[in-house]
């Protein structure tokens, strides 16, 4: 579609998505099915600055794009009809296919998947927490680790029909604390392979050139400097991290 048309065409609702807590609507720009978020549907958090998540997310997709793996999908700030949002490319998931689970404790697979933690549902049975063992969730892993994403819920993730995975709701990104909830812990302290390092590498070094010149409108002097500070210490240790820290290390609840 033309960039015109994303940037200045209208925006013509279809419906709120209910189960999302901020203000989430399905609407078109033309053929195009997009998400819109407005700025004034954002709830305030205690634990994250008011009125600025549609910015987080614009900046999750300066980041993916930079990294080059295509884990956020097209997003970006505009007018619409109730004011300044967020707007993103609708991403229709493949139904059949499950990339996080709660399975029995005895059922957890010995292949394909990656145990997280152990615990009990609501009938006191013995569940697993589980994701798929694959790159594109190693790569999204990777992504939320820089981002510092503190909800990066199973729902959050978007299996699509051709096998690839987008990431959506990055709103909680960004924070200048340590602040990272995930169910894509099941890697921990494994080596980042080459391509991870290389991705990691490409975004610390644009944070000095166009990516911090793109990212300075939407985060602050603060957050970019722990943004960068998160690259660098990936680099250094070449592993996946470890939860740390006083806050719980999964978001809740898990989907």
């Amino acid at each position: 579609m033309d960039a015109a048309l994303l940037g200045s065409g209208d925006i013509e609702l279809a419906g709120r998505i209910a189960s999302a807590s901020n203000g989430t609507f399905l609407g078109s720009i033309g053929d195009t099915y997009v998400v819109y978020k407005p700025i004034a549907g954002e709830k305030p958090l205690w634990d994250f600055p008011d009125g600025n998540l549609a910015h987080r997310e614009v900046a999750a997709y300066l980041v993916s794009e930079t990294l080059g793996w295509n884990v956020v999908p097209r997003t970006w700030l505009r007018d619409g009809p109730l004011g300044e949002g967020m707007v993103q490319f609708w991403q229709e998931p493949d139904a059949e296919q499950a990339t996080v689970d709660l399975v029995a404790e005895s059922a957890v697979p010995a292949t394909g998947w990656r145990h997280v933690f152990d615990g009990t549902d609501d009938y006191n049975n013995a569940v697993s927490l589980i994701h798929e063992d694959s790159a594109a969730l190693r790569r999204m892993a990777v992504f939320d680790a820089i981002a510092n994403n503190a909800d990066r819920k199973g729902a959050h993730i978007l299996p699509m029909p051709d096998g690839h995975r987008f990431g959506v709701d990055h709103g909680l990104t960004f924070h200048a604390e340590h602040k990272l909830r995930t169910v894509l812990w099941g890697w921990i302290g494994d080596e980042l392979d080459a391509a991870e390092l290389a991705g990691i590498e490409t975004v610390r070094t644009a944070l000095d050139t166009d990516l911090g010149d793109a990212l300075a409108p939407l985060l602050t002097p603060r957050e970019l400097a722990a943004l960068a500070a998160r690259c660098e210490r990936m680099l250094r240790q070449k592993r996946f991290p470890a939860p740390r820290g006083d806050m719980p290390a999964v978001p809740w609840p898990l989907f």
